[in-house]
């Protein structure tokens, strides 16, 4: 489904209704705000969107591993938290049972006109488990997958994938990868793009002296900030006066610190922990070159989006959907993942290369602002939210496939 024939759908109101003419819509996602990490902060942008468009939305999502109460609201949107991770952790059928029926008795009271199921997690059993208690069309998006994921009609991959009435990705990469796993799905599954909107600060010129260098993200072993740190040393013996700065939260930060002082970086290295959204653009501002030496597979990269529209150029690896938003040798450069020598090569040729790197960092922010507009990316939801409100049942109650 092209993103042109979503937009014009976008213009076509429901009629699938409740009595205050608002469409509910059930969004289920395995964390929520204030958990934090990229599924996280694009929810927390496009719920408050669709919202002002009409959309009434409740969320289902789990605690995430924080002491978070069960019931909550974000921007005026209920939040409902499970403990799902418990349930499978302790292997606990007597919670499972209990969870599956009080995400039934959610789903019957809401009465959702849509379900919206951010996948991949454990939660994806309970939706199998619930999904005849109110059944209704269901949207799944797709930001990532393991590498050792496994689909096949009989995995609760496959079949939550296979369940969906529409199945999308943020990148072609993952599109790819979903329709390996499941390939039915191939016909009802598609891309939206991430869309993001410059920030009104502008961008500021590249730093060189000193040079500055950014990794930004969960603090996590697959975003690869280790090779970042090993990579930097060499950077030292060409530029001795650069300087990296570690911006964000997670359970690798005791683990880097300890590199950090083992290779006596420390008075070199800053880490900065979690930086507020306002506070981003200035941030960027700040960096001469954004690193996202990622050994995960990214499904998209909101990090490097967000770098972009600063003009910052991107050093990346080449995995999942980072090559679609980080145009290799235009608007930064990519290297092999775990390859922390070539992340240095690649750093060190732009830090000698000032004007070649400010080039990419304008282009990068021309390609952001023409690709992946904010404005495109919630009409392209609005629209399919639409188009899956106004499913047609089949006489046997079956809901049809869009």
């Amino acid at each position: 489904m092209p993103q042109a024939s979503l937009r014009r759908l976008g213009t076509q109101r429901c009629v699938m209704t409740g009595n205050d003419g608002r469409v509910r819509v059930l969004f289920w996602s395995e964390q929520f705000w204030p958990n934090i990490g990229g599924v996280e902060v694009w929810a927390s942008r496009l719920l408050p969107a669709l919202s002002e468009r009409g959309y009434e939305f409740i969320v289902l999502t789990a605690h995430g591993g924080l002491e978070l109460p069960d019931t909550g609201t974000y921007r005026g949107i209920p939040i409902y938290r499970f403990p799902f991770w418990t349930a499978f952790a302790n292997r606990d059928i007597h919670l499972v049972m209990e969870l599956k029926q009080r995400v039934s008795q959610l789903k019957r009271s809401f009465a959702p006109h849509l379900v919206h199921f951010s996948f991949t997690g454990p939660s994806a059993y309970f939706q199998l488990l619930t999904a005849h208690a109110h059944p209704a069309p269901l949207l799944i998006s797709i930001h990532d997958f393991s590498e050792t994921q496994t689909g096949g009609p009989d995995t609760v991959v496959g079949r939550t994938l296979l369940s969906g009435n529409c199945v999308h990705t943020f990148s072609t990469a993952m599109l790819a990868e979903a329709r390996r796993l499941a390939p039915g799905i191939t016909p009802r599954s598609f891309v939206i793009y991430h869309g993001h909107d410059a920030p009104a600060l502008l961008p500021a010129p590249l730093p060189f002296d000193p040079p500055r260098l950014l990794c930004l993200g969960r603090l996590v072993h697959g975003k690869g900030f280790d090779l970042a740190v090993t990579a930097f040393c060499d950077i030292l013996h060409r530029f001795p006066e650069a300087r990296l700065a570690i911006a964000g939260i997670g359970p690798a930060r005791p683990v880097l610190e300890r590199q950090v002082a083992g290779l006596g970086l420390t008075d070199r290295v800053d880490f900065l922990g979690w930086i507020e959204f306002e506070k981003m653009p200035d941030l960027f501002n700040s960096a001469t070159i954004v690193l996202m030496p990622s050994r995960m597979v990214e499904g998209f990269g909101l990090v490097a989006l967000e770098a972009a529209l600063m003009a910052r150029p991107v050093v990346a690896t080449r995995v999942g959907g980072l090559p679609e938003v980080v145009a290799d040798g235009q608007t930064g450069v990519l290297v092999e993942r775990d390859d922390s020598h070539a992340l240095a090569e690649a750093i060190t040729c732009l830090l000698d290369h000032a004007e070649q790197a400010t080039r990419m960092g304008e282009a990068a922010r021309r390609r952001a602002q023409e690709l992946f507009s904010w404005n495109r990316h919630v009409d392209d939801f609005d629209a399919l939210y639409q188009r899956l409100a106004n499913v047609a049942t089949h006489q046997d109650g079956e809901l049809s496939r869009v």
